[in-house]
């Protein structure tokens, strides 16, 4: 059966969109059809790698079988019934992240602002008890749109006319160890921060950045708030990004690949954390959804049982890939960042007509923090299509390079 609109050309759509919705969005010229696992075809059938995995959602890929019948099967039983009821699906993906990272409570969101948002107030109620008021995240980071998020960010595109902000809140630039030991006081109740940053411009946190964090942590008494909302559920090929380093955080914040294509976040943490939330204090009407809980623990599953291992031996795959074309263009490449299938192309300058560029050859790719070329291909993804990825951005170097 044809969908409703399904009929009609990109063109028609677009103009449809153009008039009805808020103009936030700086949308790719593509009226989807359909999508099937590293691939999306608009409603004219011309098809497209997908790179993006909807800015790292996507993570089993589209369509995936095991998902659709997870679903599926759990939409003929019940789709939603609040958070007053008992519900097999969250339990049962709540067990298999206490699994997967050693954390002991799970609280389920809709997404990663709002599991961030309740890393705020969790950091905040345990500060409460301690005498200290005062967090502290990164420059680069991002957390979300919400205003605890903005708090805790330097993006002025994000928070221009919208302040003011919540107090107590400090931003201090990333990977400065001199700056982060000025900044930690002993008021200080949280610190937050993306171990490898995303739209920050796939940047990693330095072992010795690290390291200061965890000594400071020792000396002055805080909670370290991971933000894997990006970099988690096996992309960097360890089941978080955090995982890289010597260190084990507070709190976890996670969402985007957690549901599979479905709106689903999760606060993950230890029972002395856990605890301070004590019923009615924190809460959600749609967080910990049961369809999307049933597509979680496919992923999960699925993640934890193989993807990870492909997702670290391609990872490094892709990477040598990226690496030959950063030596085959030095004029354009900085240098090449990230982990496993989260990786980052640093251009030496702004490439602006670049995602067209990639488009116009059938690949969908993303531009982050100006001039970094962001790289997040579905955990599914296989030689076949790195390499598919790898011709695109060859040639569209090659065009650029004699264009320069």
């Amino acid at each position: 059966m044809t969908n409703p609109g399904q009929s009609e050309n990109s063109a028609a759509l677009i103009v449809r969109e153009n008039e009805a919705i808020f103009q936030t969005y700086r949308r790719l010229p593509i009226a989807v059809g359909h999508a099937d696992r590293c691939y999306i075809y608009d409603v004219e059938g011309r098809r497209y790698l997908d790179f993006l995995s909807g800015i790292a959602v996507n993570a089993l890929g589209h369509g995936h079988p095991r998902i659709i019948s997870a679903v599926n099967m759990q939409t003929n039983r019940f789709m939603h019934l609040s958070n007053f009821f008992y519900q097999e699906p969250q339990i049962r993906l709540a067990e298999l992240l206490k699994k997967a990272s050693g954390y002991e409570r799970v609280f389920f969101s809709n997404s990663g602002a709002e599991s961030f948002e309740g890393s705020v107030k969790l950091a905040r109620l345990w500060g409460a008890a301690h005498g200290k008021t005062d967090m502290l995240a990164f420059t680069g980071g991002f957390h979300g749109r919400t205003y605890g998020s903005l708090s805790l960010m330097d993006k002025p595109l994000y928070k221009n006319g919208m302040g003011p902000f919540l107090p107590n809140m400090g931003v201090i630039p990333f990977n400065d160890t001199v700056a982060l030991r000025a900044a930690v006081t002993e008021r200080v109740c949280g610190v937050a921060l993306e171990f490898l940053q995303g739209e920050g411009g796939i940047i990693p946190a330095s072992t010795e950045f690290v390291e200061t964090l965890k000594a400071l942590r020792k000396e002055h008494g805080f909670l370290i708030i991971a933000d894997e909302v990006q970099a988690g559920i096996g992309r960097t090929g360890t089941f978080f990004g955090f995982e890289q380093f010597d260190i084990r955080p507070d709190i976890v914040t996670t969402a985007k690949g957690l549901g599979g294509g479905l709106p689903l976040g999760a606060i993950l943490t230890d029972d002395t954390v856990a605890s301070l939330l004590q019923r009615g204090m924190h809460g959600t009407t749609y967080g910990g959804n049961a369809v999307a809980c049933a597509a979680g623990a496919v992923v999960v599953d699925e993640v934890t049982n193989s993807l990870m291992e492909n997702v670290g031996k391609l990872g490094l795959y892709l990477r040598e890939r990226l690496l030959e074309k950063a030596a085959e263009f030095p004029q354009l490449i900085k240098e090449i960042r990230g982990q496993g299938f989260m990786q980052g192309i640093a251009l030496n300058s702004e490439m602006p007509d670049f995602v067209e560029l990639m488009l116009k050859r059938g690949v969908v790719s993303n531009i982050t923090a100006g001039s970094v070329i962001r790289i997040l291909p579905p955990l599914i993804a296989g030689k076949e299509e790195i390499d598919e990825f790898i011709v695109a951005l060859r040639d569209v170097l090659t065009e650029k390079d004699k264009a320069a």
